[in-house]
């Protein structure tokens, strides 16, 4: 966690004064239906560059509402260096537990199997089966009671500021993030059992799957649907300048995609088999609406007055649901500032 003065710093920065949009479009990608209690895994290649953020990470659909519990959990590449973050964020208002982890590979120049384990207990985050960070007691607590309508996958790749993701140089760009296969198995009894497993092996988007299109955190760049491609069986999520010409090429080959998670970590290893979601089937909407942050926006995404269209007038909203009083309320504030996400069309941003 940033000290209370840098903090402090951020919201000024990018909560007080209106983000400055670069020609900038970034992506996101989700899943429209969530999950409870489970394993939630996904074989990802973080895209490169200082002050580009790529991540995967589960989110709470309305947890960006004024007044109520905020529930995401991340895995986030930040930095120039490719390093990883994985954080809890929740409370009302929302604080982070933010972890940073020494990975001796490099997160941007390989595809790496990611996964939560979220259950009654525990919430654990594991890279290639070997588990990096376990929360109990208040952390599980806080999901347990919190988020019983569960969490939706996304992913996305956005740009940073020197508060958070580092120095960001638009000329770096195109960057791209590829993800190789995501599976999600349900907890029942103590045990995992695998429940399906999306390959976007198809040309266009499977079935239960959505794409992003508001302003990400900071206000730096705007979702856009033609920066999510689905090449040789390989999601590829484009950073690039604000023309939006996606990805053409071949996405780098996953060799050791294998048929599943890795085994290790307390509870893991993952069943390994079945193939990618035939088109047509699953990603019935969670609770009838669209997931986390956004008609679209996830616990990256917009903003509008109740209803589902994208405007910035929610923010001032939120910001007074999340003010409370002296230094806990500006951390906060300063912290929400931080993970900003705007959406399109349901007024919200995480």
């Amino acid at each position: 966690m940033l000290r209370l003065h840098l903090l402090a710093a951020a919201f000024l920065a990018t909560a007080a004064v209106p983000g400055t949009a670069l020609a900038v479009a970034s992506a996101e990608l989700y899943r429209t239906q969530g999950h409870t209690y489970g394993r939630f895994e996904a074989r990802v290649r973080f895209a490169a560059g200082d002050g580009v953020v790529s991540s995967f990470f589960l989110w709470k659909d309305g947890s960006e509402v004024a007044g109520a519990f905020w529930n995401e959990l991340d895995f986030e590449k930040v930095g120039a260096d490719c390093h990883l973050q994985t954080n809890a964020l929740y409370g009302s208002p929302a604080s982070g537990n933010e972890q940073s982890h020494p990975i001796p590979d490099d997160l941007c120049d390989a595809y790496h199997d990611y996964r939560f384990e979220w259950t009654p207990t525990y919430i654990a985050w594991a890279i290639d089966g070997r588990e990096l960070r376990r929360d109990t007691g208040a952390t599980a607590t806080a999901f347990s009671e919190n988020a019983a309508g569960g969490m939706s996958f996304r992913f996305n790749v956005w740009p940073g500021n020197a508060n958070f993701g580092g120095n960001f140089d638009a000329a770096i760009l195109p960057v791209r993030q590829y993800i190789s296969w995501v599976q999600y198995s349900s907890y029942v009894d103590g045990a995992f059992e695998q429940e399906w497993r999306e390959e976007f092996q198809g040309a266009t988007l499977p079935s239960g799957w959505a794409v992003g299109n508001w302003a990400s955190p900071f206000n730096l760049s705007t979702h856009s649907a033609r920066n999510v491609d689905l090449v040789d069986g390989i999601a590829v999520l484009s950073l690039s300048a604000d023309d939006a010409t996606g990805f053409t090429g071949v996405p780098p080959a996953d060799d050791g995609a294998g048929a599943g998670g890795t085994p290790g970590g307390a509870g893991s290893g993952s069943a390994g088999t079945g193939g990618a979601v035939p088109a047509g089937t699953g990603g019935a909407t969670a609770d009838g609406g669209t997931p986390a942050a956004g008609g679209g926006a996830s616990g990256n995404g917009p903003a509008s007055e109740g209803s589902e269209s994208g405007c910035s007038c929610r923010v001032a909203d939120s910001r007074e649901g999340a003010l409370g009083s002296g230094a806990a309320a500006l951390l906060a504030l300063a912290w929400l500032a931080r993970r900003r996400r705007w959406s399109d069309s349901s007024g919200r941003y995480a």
